[in-house]
C-alpha cells in the first residue's frame, strides 16, 4: 500500500506557494559561491527576529525531521508528489503533530540528536499548512528561513525559484564588477604579462585597451542584486562571448550535493581566501565535474592567434530574465612567448589525477583519486615541540581545501597512559578536532584542508558539567546545565529522572541545555526527584552529574 501510494508521488503536476505569509524577500540565493560550498538553498527573510509561521510550500508529507544534523538545527523535509523535497532549516520549533513524532523518536532513542524517517500516511500536508516556525538554529549566523529543494529520488539539489519565482519582485539585472585574466603557463601574455590580472569594470563598454597573444582564460567577479534588499546574490547565468561567438555557458539551475564543493574549482579560491572576493572562472579545467558549465572545445580558453581585435561579451542574467552586458576589445599582438622557469621553492607535487602518497618521518598522507582541484606544490615542514605525542606536521602556508577526504597518519612519540585518548587536531585561527583511530603506534584520521597545522593531542579528561540557576529549577520546572569539553568535544549526553530518561535539548549558539520537565514523562507531584546527568566526549571520556529537585 505505502510503496504504491508513493508511486502516485511521481508524475503529479503541483502548486508551490511561499513558506511565509508576508511578501518574500531573500538574504541569499541558490547556488551562491561560499567558503568551499555552493549555496544548496534560498534565505527567506524573517525581519530578523525568530517566530514567525512556516508553511509548506506545495501538498506532501513529512518524510524526515531532523534535529542537531548537517548545520540545519531543526529541519523538516517534504516529500511531494511530482518527484521533490522541500528542506526547511534553522528552524525554531515544530507544528503541534510534527513535534509529537518528533518526541517519540528521541525517547525511543534516548537521544536529542534526531533523524526521523517517515511513511506518507505518519504526517501528510496540505499546501499552505503550518509546519514550524522560524528560528535560528545550526550553522545560522541570524535568523532566517534556509529552503531547499531537492530531487526526492536523486538528492539533487534544485532551485526553489524555479517554482517559488513568480512570489518575488525583482527588475534588477546582475552587476559586473571586474574580471580577472589567466594567462596560460608557456601559451600566453596578457598586456605583455604572464601573471593573473585584475580589471574593474567602470562602464558597459570599456574604452580600455587591452592587448595579449596566445591561450588566455578570463574570470569574472560580479553580483545580482534585487531592489527589495541590499543583499547581494550569485548570478544564475553567465555568458562569455567572443567574436560574437559563445565559448563559455553557466547556467546554475541544479546540481549534485556531492559536488557542493567543486565551487573551489569553478571559483579562484587562492583569490577569495586573500580577498574575500570570489572571481568565478569562465573556463573549464580538467577537474571540474559541474554539468552545470558549458564550454567549447577549447574548454573556454580564448585563443589570441591573429593580430586584429577580439571583442569579448559577458551576458548575465538573472532567473527572472533581468539581463545586462559587459563587452570590452583584446587587440591581438603578436609576441614571443618564452618558457617560464619552474619555481624551485617547494619539496612536493601532487597530481590532481593520481591518488598521492606522501610521508615524512612519523607521518603518512594518502589523497585519493579526484580530491585535488588542480596539481599543487607543497612546502611540508615539521616543527617538533616538547611534551607533546607527536611534532607537528604542515603541508601549505596559506588555506588549501581538498574536495574530498585525505587520509592522515601520525607515529605516537614516546609512551603514553592510554592511546585510546589520542586524536588528530588541526590548527587555524582555531582548534579543531579531527579524531582518529590508533593502531599499532600510529593514530589515523580524516583531513579535508592541507593548510592546517597538524599533530596528535590527547584527552583523558571528562566533561564538565555546571548546573545554572540552579536555585529556580522547582519553581520553573526547568533544568538547565551547562556542559563543555575544551579538547575532543561533546560527542553525546543523556538525562534520567528516577531511573528514566528526560530529554534535554540543547541551547543554541552556548554551551548549555535545557529540560523542561512539564515537557517529559515525569508526573509532577511535589516530592524530590533524583536527577542524574552524563556527559561524554569524543574520547570516551563520561562525567556523571547527580542531584536531587523537586517537582
Amino acid at each position: 500500500m505505502l510503496s504504491f501510494i508513493a508511486g502516485l508521488f511521481l508524475a503529479i503536476s503541483i502548486n508551490y506557494t511561499p513558506p511565509v505569509d508576508y511578501e518574500m524577500s531573500l538574504a541569499g540565493n541558490f547556488g551562491e559561491p561560499r567558503p568551499n560550498h555552493f549555496h544548496n538553498g534560498i534565505d527567506v527573510k524573517t525581519g530578523g527576529v525568530e517566530g514567525k509561521p512556516i508553511y509548506s510550500i506545495g501538498e506532501g508529507y513529512v518524510s524526515r525531521i531532523t534535529v542537531g544534523m548537517f548545520g540545519f538545527g531543526n529541519a523538516v523535509y517534504v516529500a511531494h508528489p511530482d518527484g521533490k523535497t522541500s528542506v526547511y532549516c534553522h528552524l525554531k520549533s515544530f507544528s503541534p503533530r510534527i513535534k509529537s513524532l518528533l518526541r517519540k523518536w528521541q525517547y525511543e532513542n534516548q537521544s536529542y540528536i534526531a533523524d526521523v524517517r517517515l511513511s506518507p500516511l505518519d504526517c501528510p500536508l496540505s499546501e499552505g499548512q503550518l509546519i514550524a516556525v522560524s528560528g535560528n538554529t545550526g550553522a545560522s549566523q541570524a535568523p532566517h528561513l534556509h529552503l531547499e529543494l531537492r530531487d526526492t529520488k536523486t538528492g539533487r539539489l534544485l532551485d526553489p525559484l524555479s517554482v517559488l519565482s513568480s512570489y518575488i519582485k525583482d527588475e534588477t539585472p546582475p552587476m559586473a564588477h571586474g574580471f580577472l585574466v589567466y594567462p596560460m603557463k608557456d601559451l600566453g601574455l596578457f598586456n605583455k604579462n604572464r601573471t593573473c590580472q585584475a580589471f574593474r569594470f567602470i562602464s558597459h563598454n570599456m574604452e580600455e585597451h587591452f592587448i595579449g597573444w596566445g591561450k588566455i582564460g578570463f574570470g569574472l567577479w560580479a553580483n545580482d542584486y534585487s531592489e527589495a534588499t541590499y543583499n547581494r546574490y550569485g548570478v544564475y547565468e553567465t555568458i562569455l562571448l567572443v567574436d560574437g561567438k559563445e565559448v563559455f555557458h553557466a547556467c546554475v539551475t541544479d546540481f549534485p550535493s556531492q559536488s557542493t564543493r567543486m565551487v573551489n574549482v569553478w571559483g579562484d579560491y587562492g583569490h577569495y581566501y586573500q580577498s574575500g572576493v570570489w572571481y568565478m572562472k569562465s573556463f573549464t579545467t580538467p577537474s571540474n565535474r559541474l554539468d552545470m558549465l558549458k564550454a567549447d572545445d577549447s574548454l573556454g580558453i580564448v585563443d589570441i592567434n591573429e593580430e586584429r581585435d577580439y571583442h569579448l561579451e559577458y551576458i548575465l542574467r538573472d532567473i527572472f530574465g533581468n539581463t545586462s552586458n559587459y563587452k570590452f576589445v583584446v587587440s591581438g599582438i603578436a609576441q614571443n612567448i618564452s618558457k617560464e622557469d619552474d619555481d624551485g621553492d617547494f619539496t612536493l607535487m601532487l597530481k590532481w589525477d593520481k591518488t598521492n602518497c606522501y610521508s615524512l618521518p612519523g607521518m603518512q598522507l594518502v589523497i585519493p583519486y579526484g580530491t585535488l582541484a588542480d596539481d599543487i606544490h607543497l612546502r611540508p615542514e615539521v616543527r617538533q615541540k616538547e611534551g607533546k605525542s607527536s611534532p607537528m606536521y604542515s603541508f601549505s602556508n596559506t588555506s588549501y581545501p581538498l574536495l574530498q577526504w585525505a587520509e592522515l597518519s601520525i607515529a605516537v612519540k614516546g609512551k603514553v597512559k592510554d592511546p585510546s585518548k589520542l586524536f588528530i587536531v588541526g590548527h587555524d585561527d582555531k582548534y579543531r578536532y579531527y579524531g582518529g583511530e590508533y593502531r599499532n603506534g600510529w593514530v589515523t584520521g580524516q583531513i579535508r584542508d592541507l593548510g592546517l597545522l597538524y599533530e596528535l593531542d590527547y584527552d583523558d579528561e571528562a566533561p564538565e558539567i555546571t548546573p545554572v540557576r540552579q536555585e529556580q529549577w522547582s519553581k520553573l520546572a526547568v533544568v538547565e546545565l551547562e556542559v563543555d569539553d575544551n579538547k575532543s568535544g561533546i560527542k553525546t549526553y543523556k538525562g534520567y529522572v528516577d531511573g528514566r530518561f528526560v530529554l534535554f535539548e540543547k541551547v543554541e549558539k552556548c554551551s548549555m541545555v535545557v529540560c523542561d520537565l512539564s515537557d517529559t514523562p515525569i508526573e509532577k507531584t511535589g516530592n524530590v526527584h533524583h536527577l542524574k546527568f552524563f556527559a561524554t566526549d569524543h574520547r570516551e571520556n563520561t562525567r556523571v552529574f547527580n542531584t536531587k529537585i523537586v517537582y
